[in-house]
């Protein structure tokens, strides 16, 4: 048989292979919408189909919703939308909160986000913690998003989602950044980046190490926002700050909250994070995070990751 005649029977048999071969599945279509603890997701996209697929799509937003919902003892809300924006590239890029007059979170996604980037997104928890508290005003923002960027990382260790020592990780990491620089004015007045995300969320540590210190680890900042979201009914009502500080105090019998806010609202004082790390039991060589159980406060470190009883 001559090579000619070889390359024609291969070409032949590739060809009849092609004809018969299934064509590549569709992605599964999104959810419009889903149920979760009592919660409704209703989910909108535009732009296109993402490469993973819906059901994988519906099970990042079920899990971020449950996760959210562990934490505060039930969803801050009872419905909202989420509006995918679908994007070149991959992973979740980013979003942003509404609740004028519903509930609305609006993320952008990229087409090719893999499911493991889903699996470890902290964008839609971050958003979804948002609906819980009331409208403080931009000159509070950094409660707002201090907050958020707080809850997310306990909030997904507590559901499984997240390790203990990548959190405290990146709070040696990024905490520092959140500290006054020159000519800081306080909370209230300083509104960089650093001061808004991660002196926020400094404060929300304080503030949670402080509870559970003067109520014997009986109490965390968990039943202080808890509290405010069941008053306020979340993001749609509008609250002054010293009411929100109020209300969560008078939840946890102390006034934590009002006092953190007093030291750090219109004064560039700073916490001594190195003292309050060492007390926690929480130091770092540079690559690996080391948790110490003899340290004075590492009680109040384990229970600050424990998943809290669902209590109001």
């Amino acid at each position: 048989m001559t090579a000619l005649r070889l390359v024609m029977l291969a070409a032949t048999a590739a060809a009849a292979a092609l004809a018969v071969a299934p064509a590549p599945a569709a992605p599964e279509p999104l959810p419009t919408a889903l149920a979760v603890d009592g919660v409704h997701l209703k989910v909108e996209s535009s732009g296109g189909e993402f490469d993973a697929g819906g059901a994988v799509i519906g099970a990042w937003l079920t899990r971020s919703a449950g996760i959210v919902a562990a934490y505060y003892g039930s969803f801050p809300v009872p419905a909202v939308t989420i509006d995918l924006r679908l994007g070149p590239g991959s992973g979740v890029q980013g979003g942003s909160t509404y609740a004028d007059p519903d509930a609305l979170i609006r993320v952008r996604v990229g087409q090719e986000v893999t499911a493991d980037q889903l699996a470890s997104d902290w964008v839609m928890v971050h958003e979804m913690t948002h609906l819980a508290l009331p409208d403080v005003g931009p000159t509070h923002a950094w409660l707002s998003e201090g907050l958020a960027t707080y809850v997310e990382g306990i909030a997904r260790v507590q559901a499984g989602n997240r390790a203990e020592e990548d959190v405290w990780a990146e709070e040696l990491r990024q905490m520092p950044r959140g500290m006054p620089q020159p000519g800081d004015a306080g909370l209230d007045r300083t509104h960089s980046w650093g001061r808004t995300y991660w002196g926020g969320a400094t404060f929300c540590l304080l503030a949670d190490v402080d509870i559970r210190r003067r109520t014997h680890n009986a109490r965390g900042l968990e039943d202080a926002v808890r509290a405010i979201a069941h008053a306020s009914g979340g993001l749609k009502a509008e609250w002054p700050i010293e009411r929100v500080l109020r209300t969560g105090d008078a939840a946890v019998g102390t006034t934590s909250l009002e006092d953190l806010y007093a030291r750090m609202k219109d004064t560039a004082w700073a916490p001594d994070l190195p003292a309050l790390w060492r007390e926690l039991g929480v130091s770092s060589d540079g690559e690996t995070v080391h948790l110490t159980d003899e340290a004075p406060l590492a009680a109040i470190r384990h229970a600050i990751m424990r998943a809290p009883a669902r209590r109001s």
